[in-house]
């Protein structure tokens, strides 16, 4: 099988199965923990705290980037669809005018927080090796599917639109208004997993690491805050049409 066509298939697969396949990762995240807070140990714990709130700050930045894109997307594009890739358009204005994959970036640096917070430096590189290993594929695919579907239109838009790394100068303005209930519709899980993560690391850095089964008190009030937002836009999703808006 020529290398195009077999990284469109790794690729493919991957897109499947990418709300779990990073899971994987978790053997080598409880050997980091043993190390954990490695700086802090040295530097202090005013520098724990101050470190920590910047890389919870880095994955909400994240967050944030992945708000803007799905503020202005209309429906039937950037999705959390698991079956296969989906565009009845070619986005090309908002985010996507400075870089072809606004989504992936926003969970890179999502994810880029969630390891450096760990303080251990061996994790926090193959944390991001394995990120674009495995983002790489998926982004393949989603291309090929994207070149078959709209030819030289999205030719044209690759060529002056980065893949990664945004270009800001390149900014359009979107066609479409910014819907923050779309947002709320459509991120509050992601918002979710990152309260839940942060939460967890620190949990089981404590208790590995130092033998603590506990969390302060800001940490419960960080937690019980994010279980409450979630599950407030949750039941609203899901019991009501407030956050749904036609054709976004």
């Amino acid at each position: 099988m020529a290398l195009r066509e077999k990284f469109k298939k790794q690729g493919n697969w991957l897109f499947k199965r990418r709300s779990y396949l990073p899971l994987l990762i978790f053997p080598f995240l409880i050997i980091a923990l043993f190390n954990y807070e490695h700086l802090e140990s040295y530097l202090g714990k005013n520098f724990g705290d101050i470190y920590g709130v910047i890389c919870i700050a880095i994955s909400f930045l994240g967050l944030a980037i992945r708000a803007i894109t799905i503020g202005y997307t209309p429906k039937g594009t950037s999705v959390r669809s698991t079956d296969g890739q989906v565009a009845d358009t070619l986005n090309t204005t908002g985010m996507y005018s400075v870089v072809r994959h606004p989504l992936y970036l926003g969970n890179f640096i999502t994810f880029l927080g969630m390891i450096l917070f760990i303080q251990v430096w061996w994790f926090s590189i193959i944390g991001m090796l394995a990120f674009f290993i495995y983002y790489e594929r998926i982004m393949y695919a989603e291309e090929a599917f994207l070149r078959k579907k709209f030819g030289k239109q999205y030719l044209e838009w690759a060529k002056e639109t980065p893949a990664f790394w945004p270009k800001f100068r390149n900014w359009k303005k979107p066609k479409l208004r910014f819907l923050f209930r779309s947002v709320l519709k459509r991120e509050y899980s992601g918002f979710f997993t990152i309260i839940i993560s942060f939460t967890m690391i620190e949990f089981l850095g404590n208790l590995i690491s130092k033998s603590k089964f506990e969390l302060d008190l800001n940490w419960i009030i960080f937690f019980s805050v994010g279980v409450i937002i979630y599950l407030t836009l949750r039941t609203i999703n899901k019991t009501s049409k407030i956050l749904h808006v036609e054709g976004r």
